[in-house]
């Protein structure tokens, strides 16, 4: 893995090598930066299309309640009623309230009936088919079914927040999410949702943070759910300015304005002219070159930064190469932990 980082940060640098001057024509300009910023407000799956990762969309289907059926392990609570048949309704009664009617293979026992299959049916269903049995026998019989003990559902959450939380029939995500206390700085952007070893498509940010409905699925017994920290995403800012440093950006995306400020602001050095926006982790790498005029009339959701972009404020004038390859190369460990991030979440760099 360092090697291959290694590999891709001297790429990097060899097109930096030729992109550094400041009449460059190749380096793309505020336009662009912007278009992409748009692109990056669609939320977390355009993001992750710009690094090359083409996930499909949340289907409909999980998002639909799903009928409330009977399942193995079930106990129900059974009665019925009969004018005459005292001692039947008695003992149905009594075994309801003891330890009730449990579906074993699919079947429930009821005593003077014998077995009637009953899973993968709703009450109304199940009481329809246990009052047709009964009428076969008894006749003027009436049946009532309600459930006496579920068997129990488990969710597992991982990563930031460990916990098995237990749900019920058509328990949703953003359910369960007030049910475990979600740090402040959970990354909900590396954050997802596993289920039968698949990835679903769910952009956690939009439903906790802008309460977005249409990312609310349905749970499934099974389900696991990884909670990522914050430091799983960041960005960096390198040159003239008051501190270099990463910033953890929990969100998947920050804005330029807000990462500059975050880094106390341009030195007195800096060549507000010459802000350059290295963006390689994405399927197509680009070199932004942006002018602090341009920063100041923009808003803020125009100029957005995502996962493993590198900010850097040339000096005046430009410092020489090496000077900038001292600064930059602490990066190749960036770098690498940023591609080992998206393994984790079992989304491959360049196919590999």
């Amino acid at each position: 893995m360092f090697f291959k980082s290694l590999k891709k940060f001297f790429i990097v640098s060899f097109v930096l090598i030729g992109c550094s001057t400041r009449n460059n024509s190749e380096m793309c300009k505020v336009e662009e930066f912007v278009r992409d910023s748009s692109k990056i407000n669609e939320g977390k799956f355009a993001i992750l299309e710009m690094y090359g990762n083409n996930l499909a969309k949340l289907d409909a289907k999980l998002l639909e309640d799903r009928k409330d059926l009977i399942e193995e392990e079930d106990i129900l609570n059974i009665e019925i009623y009969h004018p005459i048949r005292k001692d039947l309704t008695n003992l149905i009664k009594s075994l309801s309230q003891t330890s009730g009617f449990q579906i074993i293979d699919k079947n429930i026992y009821l005593p003077g009936f014998g077995y009637i299959k009953v899973e993968n049916l709703t009450l109304n269903e199940a009481k329809e088919e246990i009052q047709k049995k009964c009428l076969k026998e008894i006749s003027d019989i009436e049946v009532f079914v309600s459930f006496k003990k579920r068997k129990l559902k488990k969710i597992e959450v991982t990563g930031l927040v460990s916990d098995e939380i237990s749900i019920e029939s058509n328990t949703r995500i953003y359910e369960l999410f007030s049910k475990i206390k979600l740090p402040r700085d959970a990354n909900l952007f590396k954050s997802y949702v596993l289920r039968e070893g698949v990835f679903l498509p769910v952009d956690m940010y939009k439903l906790i943070k802008q309460g977005d409905m249409s990312q609310n699925i349905v749970l499934n017994d099974h389900d696991k759910i990884y909670i990522a920290d914050a430091p799983s995403s960041k960005i960096y800012v390198l040159g003239e300015v008051q501190k270099q440093l990463a910033i953890d950006i929990p969100d998947g995306k920050i804005s330029l304005k807000e990462a500059l400020t975050i880094s106390g602001g341009i030195l007195y050095t800096g060549d507000k002219s010459f802000i350059q926006i290295f963006r390689a982790n994405v399927k197509t790498p680009k070199i932004y070159l942006l002018n602090w005029d341009y920063i100041t009339q923009l808003p803020s959701s125009s100029l957005n930064l995502i996962d493993g972009d590198i900010v850097y404020v040339a000096s005046k004038p430009l410092a020489d190469w090496n000077r900038f390859v001292m600064q930059i190369l602490p990066t190749i460990s960036i770098i690498d932990s940023a591609y080992r991030g998206f393994k984790n979440m079992g989304i491959m760099i360049d196919g590999k």
